[in-house]
Protein backbone atom coordinates (compact mmCIF):
# COMPACT_ATOMS: atom_id res chain seq x y z
CA UNK A 1 0.00 0.00 0.00
CA UNK A 2 2.86 2.40 0.73
CA UNK A 3 4.21 1.74 -2.77
CA UNK A 4 0.78 2.65 -4.16
CA UNK A 5 0.87 5.91 -2.22
CA UNK A 6 4.27 6.77 -3.70
CA UNK A 7 3.13 5.91 -7.21
CA UNK A 8 -0.04 7.99 -6.83
CA UNK A 9 1.81 11.10 -5.67
CA UNK A 10 4.32 10.66 -8.49
CA UNK A 11 1.53 10.48 -11.07
CA UNK A 12 -0.14 13.52 -9.50
CA UNK A 13 3.03 15.58 -9.72
CA UNK A 14 4.38 14.39 -13.07
CA UNK A 15 2.09 16.33 -15.43
CA UNK A 16 2.65 19.48 -13.36
CA UNK A 17 6.45 19.48 -13.24
CA UNK A 18 7.33 17.25 -16.18
CA UNK A 19 7.58 20.26 -18.47
CA UNK A 20 9.67 22.33 -16.05
CA UNK A 21 6.93 24.18 -14.21
CA UNK A 22 3.51 23.98 -12.59
CA UNK A 23 2.39 27.33 -14.04
CA UNK A 24 0.53 27.53 -17.33
CA UNK A 25 2.70 27.92 -20.42
CA UNK A 26 2.36 30.99 -22.68
CA UNK A 27 4.23 31.26 -25.97
CA UNK A 28 3.40 34.97 -26.37
CA UNK A 29 4.99 35.88 -23.03
CA UNK A 30 6.50 39.05 -24.52
CA UNK A 31 2.98 40.50 -24.96
CA UNK A 32 1.58 39.19 -21.65
CA UNK A 33 4.27 39.90 -19.06
CA UNK A 34 1.97 40.71 -16.11
CA UNK A 35 1.30 36.98 -15.53
CA UNK A 36 5.07 36.45 -15.16
CA UNK A 37 6.43 39.60 -13.51
CA UNK A 38 4.41 41.81 -11.09
CA UNK A 39 6.79 44.72 -11.77
CA UNK A 40 5.26 45.13 -15.22
CA UNK A 41 2.05 46.70 -13.86
CA UNK A 42 1.45 50.20 -15.21
CA UNK A 43 4.49 50.30 -17.49
CA UNK A 44 2.51 50.78 -20.73
CA UNK A 45 1.25 54.17 -19.55
CA UNK A 46 -2.38 53.25 -20.15
CA UNK A 47 -5.14 51.05 -18.81
CA UNK A 48 -4.03 47.93 -20.68
CA UNK A 49 -6.07 44.73 -20.98
CA UNK A 50 -4.92 41.41 -22.45
CA UNK A 51 -6.96 38.26 -23.08
CA UNK A 52 -5.18 35.01 -23.92
CA UNK A 53 -6.60 31.62 -24.84
CA UNK A 54 -4.33 28.60 -25.30
CA UNK A 55 -5.09 25.06 -26.50
CA UNK A 56 -2.00 22.89 -26.05
CA UNK A 57 -1.30 19.53 -27.75
CA UNK A 58 -4.41 19.57 -29.94
CA UNK A 59 -6.08 16.12 -30.32
CA UNK A 60 -4.24 14.71 -27.30
CA UNK A 61 -6.83 13.55 -24.78
CA UNK A 62 -6.78 15.61 -21.58
CA UNK A 63 -4.37 18.19 -23.01
CA UNK A 64 -3.91 21.59 -21.26
CA UNK A 65 -6.38 24.38 -21.99
CA UNK A 66 -5.71 27.81 -20.51
CA UNK A 67 -7.54 31.14 -20.46
CA UNK A 68 -6.33 34.33 -18.79
CA UNK A 69 -7.40 37.96 -18.53
CA UNK A 70 -4.98 40.61 -17.25
CA UNK A 71 -5.56 44.32 -16.68
CA UNK A 72 -3.10 46.92 -15.38
CA UNK A 73 -2.70 50.70 -15.28
CA UNK A 74 -0.59 53.49 -13.76
CA UNK A 75 -2.20 55.52 -11.00
CA UNK A 76 -2.51 59.32 -10.78
CA UNK A 77 0.91 59.18 -9.17
CA UNK A 78 2.71 57.67 -12.17
CA UNK A 79 5.31 56.06 -9.93
CA UNK A 80 2.67 53.51 -8.96
CA UNK A 81 0.83 50.91 -10.98
CA UNK A 82 -1.93 48.43 -10.16
CA UNK A 83 -3.40 45.46 -11.91
CA UNK A 84 -4.99 42.05 -11.68
CA UNK A 85 -5.21 38.88 -13.65
CA UNK A 86 -7.64 35.99 -13.66
CA UNK A 87 -6.84 32.61 -15.13
CA UNK A 88 -8.22 29.10 -15.49
CA UNK A 89 -5.89 26.24 -16.38
CA UNK A 90 -7.25 22.76 -17.12
CA UNK A 91 -5.11 19.63 -17.49
CA UNK A 92 -7.17 16.47 -17.73
CA UNK A 93 -8.93 16.12 -14.35
CA UNK A 94 -6.85 18.89 -12.75
CA UNK A 95 -8.08 22.48 -12.49
CA UNK A 96 -5.98 25.44 -11.36
CA UNK A 97 -7.71 28.83 -11.28
CA UNK A 98 -6.79 32.11 -9.67
CA UNK A 99 -7.63 35.74 -9.00
CA UNK A 100 -4.45 37.76 -8.44
CA UNK A 101 -4.12 41.48 -7.53
CA UNK A 102 -1.00 43.51 -8.31
CA UNK A 103 0.80 46.61 -7.00
CA UNK A 104 4.02 48.11 -8.42
CA UNK A 105 6.21 51.10 -7.55
CA UNK A 106 8.73 52.64 -9.97
CA UNK A 107 11.87 54.70 -9.44
CA UNK A 108 14.18 56.37 -11.96
CA UNK A 109 17.45 54.48 -12.44
CA UNK A 110 19.76 55.81 -15.14
CA UNK A 111 17.95 56.14 -18.46
CA UNK A 112 15.10 53.89 -17.41
CA UNK A 113 12.67 52.96 -14.67
CA UNK A 114 13.04 50.23 -12.08
CA UNK A 115 9.70 48.78 -11.04
CA UNK A 116 9.14 46.64 -7.94
CA UNK A 117 5.94 44.61 -7.99
CA UNK A 118 4.02 42.45 -5.56
CA UNK A 119 1.07 40.18 -6.30
CA UNK A 120 -1.31 38.64 -3.82
CA UNK A 121 -4.36 36.55 -4.55
CA UNK A 122 -6.20 33.27 -4.25
CA UNK A 123 -5.79 30.01 -6.16
CA UNK A 124 -8.44 27.34 -6.53
CA UNK A 125 -7.30 23.76 -7.12
CA UNK A 126 -9.30 20.62 -7.66
CA UNK A 127 -9.04 17.14 -9.16
CA UNK A 128 -12.25 15.83 -10.74
CA UNK A 129 -11.99 12.06 -10.40
CA UNK A 130 -15.13 11.62 -12.54
CA UNK A 131 -12.91 12.46 -15.54
CA UNK A 132 -10.54 9.60 -14.74
CA UNK A 133 -11.16 6.15 -16.21
CA UNK A 134 -10.36 3.56 -13.53
CA UNK A 135 -9.54 0.13 -14.88
CA UNK A 136 -9.82 -1.26 -11.36
CA UNK A 137 -12.99 -0.20 -9.54
CA UNK A 138 -11.30 -1.27 -6.31
CA UNK A 139 -8.38 1.11 -6.82
CA UNK A 140 -7.56 2.80 -3.52
CA UNK A 141 -7.89 6.24 -5.14
CA UNK A 142 -11.39 5.48 -6.44
CA UNK A 143 -12.96 5.97 -3.03
CA UNK A 144 -10.62 8.75 -1.87
CA UNK A 145 -12.10 12.07 -0.85
CA UNK A 146 -10.54 15.09 -2.56
CA UNK A 147 -10.91 18.55 -1.06
CA UNK A 148 -11.58 21.54 -3.27
CA UNK A 149 -9.08 24.06 -1.99
CA UNK A 150 -8.60 27.82 -2.08
CA UNK A 151 -5.10 28.90 -1.14
CA UNK A 152 -3.38 32.30 -0.82
CA UNK A 153 -0.57 32.98 -3.26
CA UNK A 154 2.17 35.63 -3.29
CA UNK A 155 4.49 36.64 -6.17
CA UNK A 156 7.28 39.23 -6.40
CA UNK A 157 9.09 40.79 -9.34
CA UNK A 158 11.61 43.45 -10.39
CA UNK A 159 11.30 44.92 -13.87
CA UNK A 160 13.68 47.48 -15.42
CA UNK A 161 12.85 49.11 -18.74
CA UNK A 162 13.71 51.93 -21.12
CA UNK A 163 12.20 52.87 -24.47
CA UNK A 164 14.32 50.23 -26.21
CA UNK A 165 14.99 47.34 -23.83
CA UNK A 166 13.81 45.60 -20.68
CA UNK A 167 15.06 43.05 -18.16
CA UNK A 168 13.14 41.41 -15.33
CA UNK A 169 13.46 38.91 -12.49
CA UNK A 170 10.54 37.40 -10.61
CA UNK A 171 9.52 34.58 -8.30
CA UNK A 172 6.06 33.06 -7.93
CA UNK A 173 4.36 30.92 -5.26
CA UNK A 174 6.53 32.26 -2.46
CA UNK A 175 4.32 30.58 0.16
CA UNK A 176 4.77 27.10 -1.37
CA UNK A 177 1.30 26.00 -0.30
CA UNK A 178 0.03 22.41 -0.41
CA UNK A 179 -2.77 21.51 -2.82
CA UNK A 180 -4.80 18.55 -4.11
CA UNK A 181 -5.01 17.00 -0.65
CA UNK A 182 -6.78 13.64 -0.48
CA UNK A 183 -7.55 11.37 2.41
CA UNK A 184 -6.82 7.66 1.94
CA UNK A 185 -7.16 5.21 4.81
CA UNK A 186 -6.78 8.03 7.32
CA UNK A 187 -3.62 9.41 5.67
CA UNK A 188 -3.28 12.69 3.77
CA UNK A 189 -1.55 12.86 0.40
CA UNK A 190 -0.81 16.16 -1.31
CA UNK A 191 1.31 18.06 -3.79
CA UNK A 192 3.04 21.42 -3.25
CA UNK A 193 3.24 24.58 -5.34
CA UNK A 194 6.98 24.90 -5.67
CA UNK A 195 8.60 28.32 -5.84
CA UNK A 196 9.18 29.33 -9.48
CA UNK A 197 11.88 31.69 -10.76
CA UNK A 198 11.74 33.67 -14.00
CA UNK A 199 14.22 35.83 -15.87
CA UNK A 200 13.28 37.82 -18.97
CA UNK A 201 14.97 40.29 -21.28
CA UNK A 202 14.30 41.93 -24.64
CA UNK A 203 15.57 44.71 -26.86
CA UNK A 204 14.26 46.68 -29.86
CA UNK A 205 16.89 47.40 -32.54
CA UNK A 206 15.98 49.64 -35.52
CA UNK A 207 17.28 48.28 -38.83
CA UNK A 208 17.92 51.40 -40.86
CA UNK A 209 14.82 53.26 -39.74
CA UNK A 210 11.74 52.53 -37.65
CA UNK A 211 10.01 50.78 -40.56
CA UNK A 212 11.82 47.61 -39.56
CA UNK A 213 12.57 46.78 -35.91
CA UNK A 214 14.42 43.66 -34.79
CA UNK A 215 13.25 42.53 -31.39
CA UNK A 216 14.99 39.52 -29.81
CA UNK A 217 13.82 38.37 -26.36
CA UNK A 218 14.23 35.48 -23.96
CA UNK A 219 12.45 33.94 -21.01
CA UNK A 220 14.21 31.61 -18.56
CA UNK A 221 12.17 29.48 -16.13
CA UNK A 222 13.40 27.39 -13.24
CA UNK A 223 11.71 25.30 -10.56
CA UNK A 224 13.32 22.84 -8.20
CA UNK A 225 13.56 19.19 -9.37
CA UNK A 226 12.87 20.09 -13.00
CA UNK A 227 15.08 21.01 -15.99
CA UNK A 228 15.83 24.66 -16.70
CA UNK A 229 13.58 25.86 -19.53
CA UNK A 230 14.63 28.62 -21.94
CA UNK A 231 12.55 30.36 -24.63
CA UNK A 232 14.54 32.31 -27.23
CA UNK A 233 12.61 34.53 -29.61
CA UNK A 234 13.52 36.62 -32.64
CA UNK A 235 10.85 38.96 -34.02
CA UNK A 236 10.54 41.70 -36.61
CA UNK A 237 8.17 44.67 -36.42
CA UNK A 238 7.29 45.78 -39.94
CA UNK A 239 5.94 49.30 -40.58
CA UNK A 240 4.88 49.59 -36.92
CA UNK A 241 2.02 47.22 -37.78
CA UNK A 242 3.02 43.58 -38.15
CA UNK A 243 5.02 41.45 -35.74
CA UNK A 244 6.47 38.26 -37.18
CA UNK A 245 8.60 36.02 -35.00
CA UNK A 246 9.93 32.57 -34.25
CA UNK A 247 10.92 31.04 -30.92
CA UNK A 248 12.78 27.95 -29.81
CA UNK A 249 11.96 26.30 -26.48
CA UNK A 250 14.47 23.96 -24.89
CA UNK A 251 11.87 21.21 -24.49
CA UNK A 252 12.40 20.95 -28.26
CA UNK A 253 9.57 23.04 -29.60
CA UNK A 254 9.49 25.71 -32.30
CA UNK A 255 6.95 28.53 -32.02
CA UNK A 256 5.71 30.74 -34.86
CA UNK A 257 4.24 34.08 -33.76
CA UNK A 258 2.34 36.80 -35.61
CA UNK A 259 0.79 39.96 -34.20
CA UNK A 260 -1.00 42.83 -35.88
CA UNK A 261 -1.45 46.32 -34.45
CA UNK A 262 -4.91 47.14 -35.76
CA UNK A 263 -4.49 50.70 -34.50
CA UNK A 264 -2.73 52.52 -31.65
CA UNK A 265 -4.99 50.78 -29.11
CA UNK A 266 -5.93 47.34 -30.43
CA UNK A 267 -3.59 44.44 -31.19
CA UNK A 268 -4.22 40.78 -32.01
CA UNK A 269 -1.68 37.97 -31.84
CA UNK A 270 -1.49 34.29 -32.72
CA UNK A 271 1.12 31.62 -32.10
CA UNK A 272 1.54 28.01 -33.15
CA UNK A 273 3.80 25.55 -31.33
CA UNK A 274 5.37 22.75 -33.36
CA UNK A 275 6.97 20.01 -31.27
CA UNK A 276 10.25 18.42 -32.31
CA UNK A 277 10.16 15.60 -29.75
CA UNK A 278 8.16 12.39 -29.25
CA UNK A 279 4.92 14.40 -28.91
CA UNK A 280 5.09 15.32 -32.59
CA UNK A 281 3.36 12.09 -33.67
CA UNK A 282 0.58 12.34 -31.10
CA UNK A 283 -0.81 15.86 -31.42
CA UNK A 284 -1.42 18.65 -33.91
CA UNK A 285 0.59 21.34 -32.15
CA UNK A 286 -0.59 24.10 -29.83
CA UNK A 287 -2.59 27.24 -30.63
CA UNK A 288 -2.60 30.50 -28.69
CA UNK A 289 -4.64 33.64 -29.39
CA UNK A 290 -4.01 37.02 -27.74
CA UNK A 291 -6.12 40.20 -27.86
CA UNK A 292 -4.79 43.38 -26.26
CA UNK A 293 -6.36 46.82 -25.89
CA UNK A 294 -4.97 50.03 -24.37
CA UNK A 295 -7.48 52.50 -22.96
CA UNK A 296 -5.81 55.91 -22.80
CA UNK A 297 -5.81 57.48 -19.33
CA UNK A 298 -5.73 61.23 -18.76
CA UNK A 299 -2.79 62.99 -20.41
CA UNK A 300 -0.20 60.32 -19.61
CA UNK A 301 2.78 60.59 -21.91
CA UNK A 302 2.85 57.45 -24.01
CA UNK A 303 5.67 56.63 -26.40
CA UNK A 304 4.54 55.62 -29.90
CA UNK A 305 5.31 53.01 -30.98
CA UNK A 306 5.45 50.97 -27.76
CA UNK A 307 7.72 47.98 -28.25
CA UNK A 308 7.01 46.46 -24.84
Amino acid sequence: MKIKYILFVSILLFPLVGKAQQDALFSQYMFNKLVINPGYAGTRGALSAVIVGRYQWVNLDGSPKTASVSVHSPLRNEKMGVGLYIYNDLLGPLQDAGFIGNYAYRVQVGDGLMSFGLQFGLRYNHIDWTKVNFYDSHDFVYDASTRKEIQPDVNFGIYYYTDNYYVGLSSKHLLEKQFSVIEVDGESLYATFLRHFYGMAGVAIPLGDEKLIFKPSTLVKYVKNAPLQVDINASLLINQTFWLGISYRTERAAVFIAEMNINSKLRIGYSYDWYLNELQNHNMGSHEIMIGYDFMVRNTRIRTPRYF
